[in-house]
Formats: C-alpha cells, structure tokens, sequence
C-alpha cells in the first residue's frame, strides 16, 4: 500500500493512493518483493515513480535480520508546490525622501527661458532659425518653440519638439531595441538633459540638431545665479538678413469711378463697396444748405433777372 502524507491545503488528493495488493513489477507477471525495496532506489507502481529515501527503524532491523543492507537514508526532496505557497519574509522598505505632489507644489510653473538659434546653413536652402527653449522644472521636460516673424516664409508650425524628456544621447540604446515600432523610455536611456547642461554661450543637442544658447529671460539669470553662483552675458548672434518692411501707399486717383472706388481697388484683391458713414448720415440727416444764384451769360446781352 501506498499512503500519501497528509498536510492541510495541499490542493491534490491525499491519504491512501494505493491499496494494500500485490503490485506487478512488469509484463511477464512478476510481482514485487520486499526484497526488491532499498533507500535510494526508485521503483514504478502503475506508471507513478516513487523514490525511497528513508526507512524506519523496524524496517532497518528487519532487512538487517534478512541478510540486506540498507543504503544510507537521504533527505527527502522538497516540493515546488510547497515552497511556492509559503509566505515570504517580510521585508521593510523605507520609503523615499523623494515626494513628487511636494516638487508640483514647490516648482509648479518654474520655467527655465533661453533663446536659442540652429544653425542649419549647412544643408541646402538652411539658415539660421532663433527657437525659445524652455526647461520645465518640475518634471524636467525640455520644449521648443519656434519664434515667428510675419511673411518670413515658413509654414506655422511654432512648435518644433513637444514637451517631453531629452536623452543626451539618442544613439546609446541598445541595438537589439525595435525602435521602428516602439519608443525610447526610462528604461533603455538612463541619462537625460537636465538643468546643469544648459548654460547661456554653449551648444545642446536636442534630437540630432545643434542648438546655440545665447540669452535668457531674468528669471533663469537669478535661478543660476542662485543655486549655482553662474552670471549668463548675451551673446551677440547674427540671425540673417531682415526683410524690410514695406510701406503700401495709395496711388493716386485716376479718374474712373469714385476715389471711394479706386481705393477700395487698392485694399483688397476683391474690391468691396465702400462703407458709408453712419454717424455721418444720421448727425446731418434733414440738414439741406439753400444758395441763391444767378447765372452769368458770356455774351454782351443783357442778364436775365
């Protein structure tokens, strides 16, 4: 017979797996013996593989009486299920200094200004954009806009970089990392662009392209000069030609229509009626000026009164 030890909660069955019979050893109707039972031996009854690994002290002296000798007695093997379901040590963490709802209250709306220039004269129809950089301090997030100027010829598009996290070095990743179809997180870049890597006369690489600091606003003057004692100068940079504005002047009047007319011509590429003037219309409105007259004759007859 086989009985299975019985412990609470084991999730299988337990107590007796086999009943007391004779077991057949093999197919040619052998059976086994008691002599065929030593520690350390595995035997098979019914497709189910036990192995001996102890035995008690009647059991010794029995065998021993009969002439056997019993191998040593082993340690009996742990099971996986059984570990597996005992709790773990507990384990105290402290939990960090580091508080993330104090930083949002503390640096909320502290923003780091510096304007910026890339130099892009190097590739076929570039020059030199002025961008406005701004360094978030409560998360640390870095974004950069674009500074417009009217008909200078680009599309609308102020902002060039979203607000998000820079790494230093985008070409760090490991080269296995599917970057076609997912994005660079914390945990394949480590090193980001923080505070300390941006100063006022020095060049920051930000998504492959090279961004010249050459001012900033007074707040990040006073925020460097206190926490770590720097004094930023502007650097002179030239940004390129500037467009000179042109005055549109009104021609004359030629003669057809109405000067009202002609301007409008002037004004838009679809002329529009002229307005009339309202407050004009309705202040003189039933206000008629009455001349008296004569009508002077060229010819030497006399008038006609």
């Amino acid at each position: 017979a086989v009985v299975s030890t019985q412990s609470g909660h084991y999730g299988r069955a337990q107590g007796k797996l086999i009943k007391r019979q004779r077991l057949p050893k093999n197919d040619q109707g052998e059976h086994w013996l008691w002599k065929d039972l030593n520690v350390g031996n595995d035997v098979v009854f019914y497709g189910k593989t036990f192995h001996i690994y102890d035995c008690n002290n009647y059991t010794k002296d029995f065998m021993c009486s009969e002439g056997i000798m019993l191998n040593p007695p082993e340690e009996c093997p742990p099971d996986p299920y059984t570990l597996s379901r005992k709790e773990p040590q507990h384990s105290y963490v402290t939990p960090p200094t580091f508080d993330k709802l104090k930083q949002f209250i503390d640096l909320d709306r502290q923003v780091l200004r510096f304007s910026a220039v890339w130099d892009d004269r190097n590739n076929m129809f570039g020059e030199m954009r002025p961008y406005t950089l701004h360094f978030y301090r409560v998360d640390d997030t870095i974004e950069v806009r674009e500074q417009r100027q009217p008909n200078d010829g680009h599309d609308p598009f102020p902002v060039l970089i979203g607000r998000k996290k820079i790494p230093k070095s985008r070409s760090s990743i490991p080269s296995n990392f599917p970057s076609a179809v997912m994005e660079i997180s914390e945990h394949e870049i480590s090193d980001w662009l923080t505070e300390k890597d941006l100063r006022v006369g020095e060049t920051v690489i930000i998504m492959d392209r090279p961004f010249f600091l050459y001012d900033c606003d007074n707040f990040t003057q006073s925020y460097y000069q206190q926490r770590y004692g720097l004094t930023f100068n502007r650097v002179p940079v030239e940004l390129g030609e500037r467009k000179v504005e042109v005055k549109r002047e009104i021609p004359p009047y030629n003669g057809f229509g109405s000067p009202q007319d002609s301007k409008q011509n002037c004004l838009s590429l679809i002329a529009q009626p002229p307005k009339k003037d309202v407050m004009k219309m309705l202040e003189n409105d039933l206000k008629i000026l009455r001349y008296a007259a004569v009508m002077v004759s060229l010819s030497s007859a006399p008038a006609l009164l």
